[in-house]
């Protein structure tokens, strides 16, 4: 008969009974869900919460498994961590550290959105982020954390940047909004940016006619202007020194 109770599933069911049972009896005596308080999400989609958890008010608490949910919230892209208790008599906890977005990857002419660790974290609905730095190369988001770390840290040079590109996976150029390409060494970057703000200091650099700015060579920075440029500056100067007003 215990042979017949094993392989006829029985001894399954009646787990399952006994299971059910508990549940209604601490049900009834209130321990039942009647809260579900999320703190720290921003970005990560509700829907797909209420999903995972799977649960509604009424329900009884100790049929929740916090583990299991926590498997299961944590593989979503824009968490980094996740708590989730069982608050007893009747509240489910969820608190989320989301990561942090930090730039636009561009791969296949397709924009994907990466965070500061180099994660993607999505290439939908991004609107929001128009603004962000796009980022070009197979290797960007490997290499971005530490390259914005250093960009982040010249706000001088940064509001006038809109795209960077990693190069053969070894050093970045930066795309300026007047269409000027900064092309950055492949060691000492953040002494080049700091040359870079002290020239732009000095003559604003960053908002001329300008084709490119090479400065991979820690002794000198090397200007390419567009063909035309250089005598439309003179005249500029001419002119403007002529009225007493030197530029």
């Amino acid at each position: 008969m215990g042979a017949w109770f094993f392989l006829s599933g029985s001894d399954v069911k009646t787990q399952n009974w006994i299971k059910e049972k508990t549940y209604n009896v601490s049900k009834s005596a209130g321990f039942e869900v009647q809260n579900i308080l999320v703190e720290g999400r921003k970005h990560t989609d509700s829907e797909i919460l209420k999903a995972i958890l799977n649960v509604e008010k009424g329900d009884p608490i100790f049929a929740f498994n916090a583990m299991d949910a926590h498997k299961e919230i944590q593989k979503i892209s824009w968490v980094k961590d996740v708590t989730v208790e069982r608050r007893l008599p009747n509240t489910i906890y969820i608190n989320l550290e989301e990561r942090v977005p930090m730039a636009l990857w561009q791969k296949d002419k397709k924009l994907s959105l990466i965070d500061t660790q180099g994660q993607v974290l999505t290439n939908q609905n991004l609107d929001k982020y128009k603004d962000f730095i796009i980022l070009y190369g197979e290797e960007a988001p490997v290499q971005a954390p530490d390259f914005m770390k250093f960009l982040v840290s010249e706000p001088a040079i940064l509001k006038h940047v809109e795209a960077a590109h990693l190069k053969s996976g070894r050093r970045w150029d930066l795309i300026v909004k007047t269409g000027a390409t900064i092309q950055l060494p492949e060691e000492n970057v953040e002494l080049a940016f700091r040359q870079l703000v002290s020239v732009n200091e000095q003559n604003q650099i960053l908002e001329k006619d300008i084709k490119t700015i090479d400065i991979r060579d820690p002794t000198r920075i090397l200007v390419r202007t567009h063909p035309g440029a250089v005598q439309k500056y003179q005249a500029g100067y001419s002119s403007n020194t002529s009225q007493g007003n030197p530029i």
